[in-house]
């Protein structure tokens, strides 16, 4: 493990309190200081990856480069870091466990009681430590998922208090973060809930060094004092992470409240440099303070909870911030789209963007969103399903194949112009099967996705079974629609344009994975570019 530090962030007394952002603007401070720093997280749920969970239970599953099925903080944390993450900076229970049974039925365990303790903590120590033996990093961050007192966790409180004891104390930081309430009712902020959640952490063996308190009004000096003296950490190890406009703030706070500072001291090492912040001010500034704003609509099926589209929305943000206007996105459920209210939805929008998906629920509802985005030279976005609905749409209501379809719904159509992969006809399993990661996309000259990426190859990121069927291709492109990103291995269709339209632009790939808040991605600053009028 060399000279690697390692920080573990905890979160109690509630979850979603934003461990994943205290964590990737940690992440950011130390890396303006000149460390070289990643951030893993491990999560208690059994899944193997969240590759296989509705959106509705997950939020977004994102993708690494290497074609990991991840949880959507690493999201944050390449969005912040300007890093590329993978397969070893997320693990699960499910994958913990799958390693130590694979072990136990090999017989590497020769003939022991398999157990949780050494067993299921000695593979997570083992994961845990894994980037660090590479020697690439400084600092590691671990995220420890869900809140302390949760069974799930036990496992990985327990594995990462002996990690301290293995790696001793000048190598390792506790960060827990906490919720203090306010009581509308007496007008008090509530520091017992913080109390409790330490007393839990202390009860299996760890004491943290440094609290983050998410409240929404200001901790006075004394609340801080009382917290600190019954948590037992020094005063100013106890952080306040009040709520922010805009989460990319949050570095900017944490380095005002010097939580970069505490976790230096506690690994005693000294500061390289003061951190230089200047960019992420100046976005900052622009995301707080644009006059200028421009509407968009997100067609997607799973729009109830915002975190099923976070890369999009994010992607949405950080091109905005570019093009210094303020993107505000309103998300449509495809499924109340109709043929009689499709117009009343979507007028007055500037720019259309169709969410990928799965499965066909919806799906004419975003065909009609595609068509009058089309039909209204209203510029489009499609990502994914949302290029594959572009694809049906073109084809029905141009080229006049009335049942043109992707045969993921249905195989009674005569024009399968979206149709399984063929390395797909023969997967049964769901998980980890698809087509993952990264592949090249070889771009046409002069078309607009290659003038917006300035470049003649590019590489980006997938998640779907199903491609555009070039056996259509020809009739495709005599009508207009354009295949301007092709595979260059595989002649696979990557993205496809609309000659003709102001701005009419569909991926199979998930741009939005590869966009981050310094180098915000080229087709949505593009996308944005047109919406504005620029």
């Amino acid at each position: 493990m060399g000279n690697t530090k390692y920080v573990f962030v905890t979160g109690g007394v509630t979850s979603s309190l934003g461990k994943g952002i205290i964590s990737a603007s940690l992440g950011r401070l130390l890396q303006a200081r000149g460390y070289r720093v990643t951030i893993q997280k491990l999560d208690p749920y059994i899944n193997v990856d969240p590759g296989t969970l509705n959106p509705y239970e997950h939020g977004e599953c994102y993708v690494t480069d290497d074609g990991a099925e991840t949880d959507l903080d690493l999201g944050h944390y390449e969005r912040f870091l300007d890093i590329q993450t993978s397969q070893a900076n997320n693990v699960t229970t499910g994958r913990i466990y799958q390693s130590v049974i694979n072990k136990e039925r090999r017989g590497d365990y020769l003939g022991k009681t398999v157990q949780v303790i050494p067993h299921i903590t000695d593979e997570i120590k083992r994961r845990i430590t894994l980037l660090g033996r590479r020697g690439d990093y400084d600092i590691i961050i671990t995220e420890i998922g869900g809140t302390v007192g949760d069974i799930e966790s036990l496992p990985y409180i327990e594995a990462v208090r002996q990690l301290r004891w293995d790696l001793g104390d000048e190598n390792t930081v506790f960060i827990h973060l906490t919720l203090v309430p306010y009581l509308s009712a007496s007008g008090e902020l509530k520091t017992k809930p913080t109390q409790h959640s330490v007393k839990v952490l202390l009860e299996n063996g760890i004491q943290p060094d440094v609290l983050v308190l998410r409240a929404e009004h200001e901790l006075a000096k004394e609340l801080r004092k009382k917290v600190a003296l019954f948590c037992n950490v020094e005063l100013d190890a106890v952080i306040q992470s009040i709520d922010v406009s805009t989460i990319y703030e949050v570095p900017l706070l944490m380095r005002e409240e010097g939580l970069d500072v505490q976790v230096l001291k506690n690994l005693k090492i000294s500061a390289k440099r003061t951190p230089d912040l200047k960019k992420w001010r100046e976005v900052v500034s622009i995301l707080k303070n644009s006059q200028s704003e421009v509407s968009i609509a997100l067609v997607g099926k799973y729009v109830e909870l915002h975190d099923s589209y976070k890369s999009i929305l994010e992607s949405l943000t950080h091109a905005g911030a570019r093009n210094r206007v303020r993107v505000n996105v309103t998300c449509l459920h495809s499924e109340t789209i109709t043929q009689d209210n499709v117009a009343e939805k979507l007028e007055g929008f500037q720019g259309i963007l169709v969410a990928p998906g799965f499965g066909d629920r919806g799906i004419d509802g975003k065909i009609l969103s595609v068509e009058f985005a089309r039909k209204n030279k209203v510029p489009f976005l499609g990502i994914c399903l949302g290029l594959q609905c572009a694809v049906i749409e073109f084809a029905r209501n141009v080229l006049n194949f009335e049942d043109a379809h992707s045969t993921e719904m249905t195989n009674i159509t005569t024009h399968p112009v979206i149709d399984l992969m063929e390395e797909q006809k023969g997967v049964t399993e769901k998980g980890g099967t698809m087509r993952l990661g990264g592949y090249a996309c070889s771009l046409k000259k002069g078309s607009r996705v290659q003038l917006a990426y300035d470049a003649d190859l590019v590489r980006e990121r997938h998640r779907h079974r199903y491609e555009f069927n070039n056996d259509f291709l020809k009739d495709f492109e005599q009508h207009g629609m354009i295949a301007t990103g092709i595979n260059p291995e595989s002649g696979l269709v990557e993205i496809m344009e609309q000659t003709g339209h102001p701005w009419f632009v569909g991926t199979q790939f998930h741009p939005e994975y590869r966009s981050t808040v310094l180098n915000p991605h080229p087709l949505f600053v593009a996308f944005i570019k047109a919406v504005a009028g620029q």
